[in-house]
């Protein structure tokens, strides 16, 4: 039985607790909130304890915990939770600077504890199909992988813009379907309606001249999240909302079988799994904090109008 809690009960702290309320073999311990009405209805609603401090609800004897708080927060309550000997899961990104991102990896490394960063996509039933279709050879080799992440604006998102709020998602996806790490970064935004970059189209390249391109913002009054990875012996669509990936080659225009389920619910039991095991995570810090530096230089590049080198 693994001992739960959960730090922050927010929008997407609220869906943390309502997976773990029902997983089997885990103890929702304790949820905490610094807003105490709400985290008490929620605690009396999932049956667990509710704290305003999170320090008091790791004194608790927890075994991990989700930190699903403001980002200027995440590098305190995360080196906190392991200095309490609590694995971490902390939603991405996973710091507000590449400075405390190193911080908190130092310090999961010095307590032996895991550092899980909430890259929630990597879950999406999709893109694991996707990412064993690139793996099998049939696409052939991969030259371009595009993104669209747009969709209007969630008030509630105020202290980051749009690149570390949405895009640093396809950042991320990016990365993971090709294997290799980010090299070069060059974007174009700008802020219109919000007081960080709200729009931004962004171009990434990786060794031997892979390119991937995201375009994100807060302006279209719809919600689209789409992926296309073009390859020398076909193409792939994906689409994260509806969870489908269709294939296109010279022959045939086929739908790769996707078996559909919740993303947060994967990655939680996932979490769970390399808790209760000892697993090093994937995504683990270090790849949190290569997607943070790539958002990082994106906003960089816009800001200085030229191309940035990552790391």
């Amino acid at each position: 039985m693994i001992r739960v809690g959960v730090i922050g009960t927010g929008a997407m702290g609220q869906n943390h607790v309502r997976i773990y309320s029902e997983m089997n073999n885990v103890e929702l311990a304790g949820i905490s909130d610094v807003d105490q009405k709400r985290v008490e209805a929620m605690a009396t609603q999932f049956k667990t304890k509710a704290f305003t401090d999170y320090k008091k609800m790791l004194a608790e004897g927890l075994d991990a915990v989700s930190v699903v708080v403001p980002t200027k927060l995440h590098k305190q309550v995360v080196l906190d939770a392991l200095e309490a000997g609590v694995h971490v899961l902390v939603e991405k990104p996973i710091a507000d600077t590449t400075e405390n991102a190193d911080l908190m990896i130092a310090a999961a490394q010095k307590a032996g504890k895991i550092l899980m960063v909430g890259h929630i996509e990597r879950f999406n039933p999709a893109v694991i199909k996707l990412k064993e279709i690139i793996n099998s050879g049939t696409l052939g080799k991969i030259v371009s992988i595009s993104t669209k992440r747009v969709g209007p604006y969630n008030p509630r998102i105020r202290d980051v813009g749009v690149i570390l709020d949405i895009g640093v998602h396809d950042i991320d996806v990016i990365s993971y379907l090709y294997g290799k790490k980010i090299n070069s970064v060059y974007a174009i935004a700008g802020a219109d309606i919000h007081s960080f970059e709200d729009h931004a189209s962004i171009i990434l390249r990786m060794d031997h001249n892979f390119a991937g391109v995201v375009e994100t913002n807060w302006l279209t009054p719809h919600k689209i999240r789409q992926l296309t990875a073009i390859g020398v012996k076909g193409v792939a669509y994906l689409d994260y909302i509806n969870q489908t990936v269709q294939l296109h080659d010279n022959e045939w225009i086929r739908k790769a079988k996707v078996e559909q389920s919740e993303p947060l619910k994967n990655e939680l039991t996932y979490f769970m799994d390399c808790a209760a095991n000892g697993k090093s995570p994937n995504p683990c810090g270090e790849d949190g904090k290569h997607a943070l530096e790539v958002a990082m230089a994106a906003i960089k590049s816009y800001e200085e109008g030229r191309l940035i080198e990552v790391g």
